[in-house]
């Protein structure tokens, strides 16, 4: 292993009910890069006629999540009222502030055919002062998200600053979050300006700064060091990093600087306090195992 790459992690595969998610974040090795607390590889899922992503409505506080889709599309609801599908290259950032339930499934045109899901979700914790902000739901088209060549690898700037431009995605925090798409031989050199970054590699092929690197892991990237990352195939990866916010607890989907805040999420969803998801009748009920708690801090 090179001096610039600190370890590599390999997924953790869940079952999601009717495909499969690669998890990366977190995990024994790491539980944080940046702000970046969750990082499930979705798919790609193929689904006969009839079938599909039906995630039901369930609850998030003090972080926000984001959807990346590849391939396929997925139907956002949430509590705010909302109603957005979402497609290859648009970024959907929910902030979950003080609260906030949703669902995602697969429309109902998707369904009459076979379809496929491909596609990346993170976590992102937020400050402590923001935790307890309003919920919000933003949808950023793909033709809003900063896209450019750089000897041949297409870039893609999905939040924060790189390269001298700015993603229009609101964050709470320094981050960096890139889609790079290589073609043969490609080549594009990650430069230094955030503590922590690492590099998921979505294809076979790639390597990192002289390193080649299974498909379907995680590269963590020691800090202040320029990586030249490449492509010996039409590859591709993603790229996150950030500064650390300090010390998060998780329990299934609640994610808090604050323990006791946690605990009271868990009553707040049994009291049905997060607010109906349009169209929704049903929910995910709050798990009963007691091993769901994580203590994510930085991590070298």
């Amino acid at each position: 292993m090179t001096k610039s790459i600190q370890r590599i992690i390999q997924p953790h595969v869940q079952d999601l009910g009717g495909f499969s998610a690669r998890r990366l974040l977190p995990s024994d090795e790491r539980t944080m890069v940046g702000p970046f607390i969750f990082f499930d590889h979705l798919g790609p899922a193929i689904f006969p006629p009839g079938k599909g992503v039906d995630v039901r409505p369930h609850p998030h506080i003090n972080l926000a999540t984001v959807t990346y889709l590849f391939a396929g599309t997925l139907l956002h609801r949430d509590s705010l009222g909302t109603i957005q599908e979402i497609h290859p290259g648009a970024v959907n950032w929910m902030t979950a502030g003080k609260g906030i339930s949703h669902s995602e499934r697969s429309p109902e045109c998707d369904r009459n055919s076979q379809s496929t899901l491909h596609g990346i979700q993170t976590w992102v914790a937020l400050p402590e002062a923001s935790e307890e902000t309003t919920p919000w739901f933003h949808h950023h088209p793909a033709t809003d998200i900063p896209t450019w060549e750089t000897e041949g690898v297409t870039i893609k700037l999905i939040a924060g600053e790189a390269c001298d431009r700015i993603s229009p995605v609101k964050t709470f925090s320094p981050i960096l979050y890139l889609d790079l798409q290589f073609p043969i031989g490609g080549s594009f050199t990650l430069t230094t300006g955030y503590s922590e970054r690492a590099v998921y590699t979505v294809t076979e092929g790639l390597t990192v700064d002289g390193q080649p690197v299974d498909q379907h892991r995680m590269v963590m990237l020691a800090p202040e060091q320029a990586i030249e990352i490449t492509s010996g195939t039409a590859g591709r990866c993603m790229v996150i990093g950030g500064e650390p916010l300090g010390t998060r607890y998780k329990w299934w989907n609640f994610v808090s600087s604050r323990q006791d805040r946690i605990e009271q999420a868990k009553q707040d969803w049994q009291d049905w306090q997060f607010g109906q998801v349009p169209e929704e009748t049903e929910f995910i009920p709050l798990p009963d195992q007691a091993d769901w708690f994580t203590t994510a801090d930085k991590q070298h």
